[in-house]
């Protein structure tokens, strides 16, 4: 079914990730995959950081693909506390995916900042994707910009 005329301005936003510890979170999502931190919110009891590529100059409410991550305080000083990334038993949510120009680079680079692996491209049948884990144990995909055999 076509876009109608009501719903031709609508687009995905953002998506939302509950993290235990936000300097861990803040670090992974600006310095290893190079995100920007594009806007925040302190709820009190919670503080919300939204971050984007820089790809898009416009506001918030006009971009898409931002991520934004919730941190409920308090939930960094204990121990055993960890959120459900959506893959364990029960499965619902499975991942987000970043496009790089390079995808063995990416893996390369992310290796060498100590990033865990779900799947590395030398894995399993699709060997033009890698799935890494963010400090909550979220999927990652990373998946070229641009296949080479297509």
């Amino acid at each position: 079914m076509p876009a109608s005329p009501e719903t031709a301005s609508y687009r995905l936003n953002h998506t939302m990730f509950r993290i235990k510890d936000p300097v861990k979170s803040l670090h992974f999502y600006q310095e290893i995959l190079g995100m920007d931190l594009i806007d925040e919110h302190d709820g009190g009891d919670f503080k919300l950081f939204f971050l984007a590529y820089g790809h898009q100059k416009v506001p918030r409410g006009e971009r898409e693909g931002i991520l934004e991550l919730t941190w409920n305080k308090g939930t960094e000083s204990k121990p055993e506390f960890s959120y459900h990334n959506g893959n364990d038993q029960p499965q619902g949510f499975g991942h987000i995916a970043i496009a790089v120009d390079d995808v063995q680079q990416c893996q390369d680079r992310l290796l060498a900042a100590g990033v865990e692996f779900k799947k590395k491209l030398e894995d399993g049948r699709m060997r033009h994707i890698a799935f890494a884990y963010d400090p909550d144990r979220y999927w990652i995909e990373i998946v070229p910009t641009q296949r080479k055999d297509v």
